[in-house]
């Protein structure tokens, strides 16, 4: 697909923020500090907030802004990066891409599948980019997992496996601002199914390249109802493929440490991402695993990222960030969602 937006790739992005109260946003923040990109607009209507952020990072108080319309009406970003409450995504998409603002997101790209399928139209429509950003996607043991299993190295893939989570958001001291909508049903879309199912999803439909699965199955528990009493603390989703393959994501706020790795099973080996930079192989009657290097050169941030994509005005359909691909993670997630409150598979039309 084509894009309108060209960015300059002999300056810095320049970039507006559409909310601040998703936690993901002091990357964003520090690269500004490190003078490698480029914040030209902020609109974030929690003023307390809002003065926090600028204090903290000696930003100038014109670049603040109540809300994005405003913002929009004195500034004309290369993109705007959203860090705002996943059910406020479709939110601004509604209002940058008909002004052909090209748009990146926290992961996941939304609450609903309805919600996801319109954000893809008006992408299209207005031919303007819409893209998820995954923490996961920058992993280099992701990314030259994902190459050998394109060279055949593992033969046909047989299983997936992913876990991704940590002890719980409270309990890894995420601020007041990010708990408040991450742990809330309508805003968050649920709890650990969404926050942490999603890496596990798009890991796996780019690995089955943009493969839907036929079914979905998932159980979910409250394992600290007492601190998440609103939602989900940890989930399991089963992804069933049309070639007998299948998926399971394991998603927790429950884990007793921080996890984010991905495991391939194939006819011929098992690749094992256990972090961002270490990648084993496992092949028959080997005692020990095959240190994979991961030195290959992918981009280091969603920054490096976008100003590559924005430059060359064209946008891989199957790429992590992808539209193609998230709508199917929601798709994926909301089906997990009704299965674990039916208690039963959900086959996917």
């Amino acid at each position: 697909m084509l894009f309108q937006h060209v960015a300059y790739a002999d300056s810095p992005l320049k970039v507006a923020v559409a909310g601040l109260n998703h936690d993901h946003v002091y990357l964003l923040l520090n690269l500004y500090k490190e003078k490698k990109v480029e914040i030209i607009g902020i609109a974030e209507a929690n003023n307390i907030l809002a003065d926090k952020i600028q204090t903290q990072y000696n930003l100038p108080k014109s670049v603040f802004y109540p809300d994005l319309p405003s913002l929009l009406k004195r500034v004309k970003p290369d993109v705007v990066l959203a860090y705002n409450p996943t059910n406020e995504h479709i939110n601004v998409a509604e209002i940058c891409l008909p002004l052909k603002i090209p748009v990146m997101v926290e992961k996941p790209m939304a609450t609903t599948l309805a919600d996801a399928k319109r954000i893809a139209t008006l992408s299209r429509e207005n031919k303007t980019a819409f893209l998820v950003n995954y923490e996961t996607t920058w992993y280099k043991s992701n990314q030259q997992l994902k190459q050998l299993i394109d060279q055949n190295a593992v033969g046909r893939v047989t299983r997936m496996i992913v876990k991704d989570g940590h002890e719980g958001p409270k309990e890894i001291g995420c601020s007041s601002y990010f708990l408040d909508w991450l742990t809330d049903p309508q805003k968050n879309g649920g709890g650990a199914l969404m926050d942490f199912g999603c890496y596990g999803a798009n890991l796996m439909t780019w690995i089955k390249n943009g493969e839907r699965p036929i079914s979905v199955s998932a159980i979910t528990h409250r394992l600290k109802p007492e601190t998440y009493p609103k939602v989900e603390d940890d989930a399991t989703i089963i992804l069933n493929y049309r070639d007998g393959s299948t998926g399971i994501i394991q998603a927790s706020w429950a884990w007793p440490y921080s996890v984010k790795d991905l495991q391939v099973f194939g006819t011929k080996a098992q690749l094992y991402a256990q972090n961002d930079k270490t990648l084993l192989k496992y092949v028959q009657h080997n005692d020990k695993p095959i240190v994979i290097p991961t030195d290959q050169t992918y981009f280091e941030n969603h920054i490096l990222y976008l100003e590559d994509i924005l430059r060359q005005k064209q946008f891989p359909e199957n790429d992590l960030g992808s539209i193609s691909n998230n709508v199917t993670v929601v798709e994926i997630l909301e089906a997990a969602k009704r299965s674990a409150k039916e208690g039963k598979t959900i086959v996917l039309n």
